[in-house]
């Protein structure tokens, strides 16, 4: 309950008041740089973060654990220690400022450099003003997209070396530590430097702008895709190339033109130059280890060049011995396999003359019960899932494939998947379905679509496959309508975060496909003379002397009335259930129930058994958690998917099975907390106000 409120309180926190934008970043761990730096100048001390220690744990947990050989004789040393005069940045970040060392994340080092394309995008995750001298205390920090927020990390300057030379991303001079404190920053937020190892870079392109990326096979590649290039290079877009690799062993394996397979390069720019009187594409791609360059035809220095204009060659700077090189489109189709575009978000671009991506983002959970409800070929589940709302109104101006149609970009990211490697979790396998919303449900979205729409009728479009990524991202040109994403894992009961991105070309409107919480339950009518005369002599046989029937009475009756019936399911009615009945139908105030009181009881009691029995589908006397959200709108409660977890959560059994106790043990309790809620609620606002003596007395209610 209290994780769940700290939740709540998060998600409230970020909409009211922008915390996780761009310009209000959440200090990573709760740590606030300036106070931290301050507290530093002020002791005369260097930081030293006790967050993310110089020592193992930080280093990794396998190969770069306490017991491995990789490890041996590293020490944490600060620039201070490794050369005369450390710079933070000289003459501004540059891609040869990005050099790989002994830890296997190229693909993060292909995103960092291509940062140093962009003075603004790279100022944001690398704040200036920083260095080694002026108010230097051995602190610094950078700024991160992560599932959602921005988040400001703060990092000591000791860093992990061996025989005196950094152990991982180094400048090509030694003397320059911007790239390695963003590499240690980075190594923080995903809980080592291990963590790091292996990835695409299309992961570290979205977590340093926020943007959203699409990928395309090369082999597979649309007759448009260079012109793709070059204008996502023009809008500020990162761009990632790769190799496929055929085993484990060709990892890193240079090519007889030296190009490195398995390894993630930067794509700096795509061109067209006139070679014998013809246009030429072109691309530009480094490698992040700032050396190894293609040797094929318009690689540095070859003849190509000498058939192509002087200003031409001076203004692609065709020659330098740096890890970057040209090559023609033609050749970069065949020789590569993959290509990773990043697209950046609004407020990532300062420029009016550039187009921009109306964009808009929501969080979500499957969980285990209740929304983790599988893909389609899971018809009992698949409808738990959340859903997602977005109306399409406005035609692409000029569609580049000459087809009309509204664009529309959508990135399923799953949560905290680098952090948690060291426990062994797998990555989710994950995608979605798009389906278009029925005519009776258009311009609703408070509603949840259950099987009687969604299994009745195939997706307009969907991810092209499940696959168990960080993220599944694709595009879709889709006619003008409203539509419902429908994002899930492959299989139902599996446990995961996520993130669920929507960038469209023109305005569009997007929201949660929920249902307003409300309640309809009509009042009983019932006046004693209408109470069956047998009815009222069993009661007095129940109640005794006092013609009253207590909690403890109540617990009794029920558990013997269930224990009688062999097509439900029960454990036995709880106490606090009985005391909650009582709340509820108690209109006296004797604690008790009476005649007419207990009367109300019996007749919801059988409705709720009819309302059980027809969703207990294999009539195994018990309820499948996925049907508690149909059982209670049938019992008069229209609840939310977070309300819903939390019933899950109380009610269902390990197996996720509800029995009837349960099922009657939470509509009572709705019904009182929706009867509480009004009282309170006087003004009809849908909201009230507690002190923390009401809140105490209800909370124990």
């Amino acid at each position: 309950m209290a994780n769940t409120a700290a939740e709540l309180a998060r998600r409230r926190a970020r909409e009211e008041h922008d915390i996780g934008s761009q310009s209000n970043a959440v200090p990573f761990k709760e740590q606030d740089f300036e106070q931290l730096r301050n507290k530093c100048l002020q002791t005369g001390s260097l930081f030293c973060d006790p967050t993310f220690p110089a020592g193992w744990d930080s280093l990794g947990y396998n190969q770069l654990g306490r017991y491995s050989s990789k490890t041996i004789g590293v020490e944490w040393k600060r620039p201070t220690e490794l050369c005369p005069d450390p710079q933070f940045i000289v003459d501004g970040a540059n891609r040869t400022d990005i050099c790989q060392g002994a830890l296997g994340d190229c693909w993060l080092l292909a995103a960092i450099a291509s940062l140093t394309l962009d003075p603004q995008i790279l100022n944001r995750v690398v704040p200036p003003g920083q260095s080694f001298t002026s108010q230097y205390a051995g602190i610094f920090h950078f700024q991160v997209w992560q599932y959602g927020q921005w988040v400001d990390v703060v990092v000591d300057d000791r860093l992990p070396t061996k025989d005196g030379k950094l152990l991982f991303v180094h400048s090509a001079e030694g003397g320059e530590f911007w790239s390695a404190l963003l590499e240690k920053a980075y190594a923080k937020v995903n809980s080592s430097y291990e963590a790091l190892t292996g990835g695409s870079s299309i992961e570290g392109f979205e977590d340093f702008t926020g943007g959203i990326s699409e990928s395309y096979d090369l082999k597979k590649s649309p007759p448009f895709l260079f012109n793709i290039m070059r204008k996502a290079l023009e809008l500020g877009s990162l761009l990632g190339c790769s190799i496929d690799i055929g085993s484990s062993a060709e990892t890193e394996a240079v090519t007889r033109q030296k190009l490195v397979k398995g390894h993630a390069y930067s794509i700096t720019a795509a061109e067209q130059v006139h070679y014998l009187g013809s246009p030429v594409d072109l691309v530009r791609i480094r490698n992040p280890w700032g050396q190894v360059e293609w040797t094929g035809a318009w690689s540095d220095d070859s003849r190509e060049w000498d058939r192509v204009d002087l200003a031409e060659k001076k203004k692609l700077d065709y020659s330098a011995d740096d890890g970057e090189f040209w090559m023609s489109y033609s050749d970069f189709v065949s020789q590569y396999s993959h290509i990773d575009i990043c697209n950046l978000t609004p407020d990532t671009l300062s420029s009016d003359e550039v187009g921009r991506w109306n964009c808009a983002e929501f969080e979500g959970d499957w969980k285990v019960g209740s929304t983790a409800g599988g893909c389609r070929n899971y018809p009992a589940t698949f409808c738990s899932n959340p859903q997602f709302f977005i109306r399409l109104e406005h035609l692409d101006d000029d569609p580049h494939d000459g087809k009309d149609g509204c664009t529309v970009l959508i990135g399923l990211m799953q949560k905290d998947t680098r952090r948690e490697r060291r426990f062994g979790r797998d990555l989710n396998t994950i995608g979605f379905a798009i389906y278009q919303v029925p005519d009776e449900f258009k311009g609703c979205t408070n509603v949840h679509l259950g099987p009687d729409v969604l299994l009745r009728r195939k997706a307009v479009a969907n991810s092209h496959t499940f696959i168990n990524l960080r993220e599944v991202s694709e595009r879709f040109k889709l006619p003008p309508g409203e539509y419902v994403i429908v994002p899930s894992t492959f299989e139902p009961h599996c446990q995961g975060s996520f993130i669920l991105r929507v960038f469209t070309e023109k305005e569009a409107h997007t929201s949660p496909m929920e249902e307003d919480i409300n309640v309809d339950i009509p009042e009983p009518s019932a006046v004693r003379d209408n109470v069956d005369p047998h009815f009222k002599h069993l009661f007095v046989q129940i109640a005794g002397n006092d013609s009253e029937v207590s909690a403890f009475e109540l617990q009794q009756i029920l558990d013997k009335v269930v224990a009688q019936r062999s097509d439900v399911k029960s454990d036995g009615f709880s106490l606090q259930t009985c005391h909650n009945i009582i709340s509820l139908l108690d209109m006296d105030g004797s604690g008790k129930l009476g005649l007419m009181e207990f009367h109300s009881l019996w007749t919801r009691m059988q409705r709720y058994l009819e309302i059980f029995q027809s969703h207990d589908t294999d009539r195994s006397g018990t309820m499948s958690s996925h049907e508690m959200r149909a059982a209670l709108a049938e019992a008069g409660f229209q609840v939310n998917s977070a309300v819903i977890q939390e019933i899950v959560g109380q009610y269902a059994d390990p197996s996720y099975a509800i029995e009837f106790d349960g099922f009657v043990g939470c509509s009572i309790r709705l019904e009182l907390l929706f009867k509480m809620f009004r009282a309170l609620d006087q003004k009809n606002q849908g909201k009230i106000t507690l002190d923390l003596q009401q809140w105490l007395c209800l909370a124990m209610n």
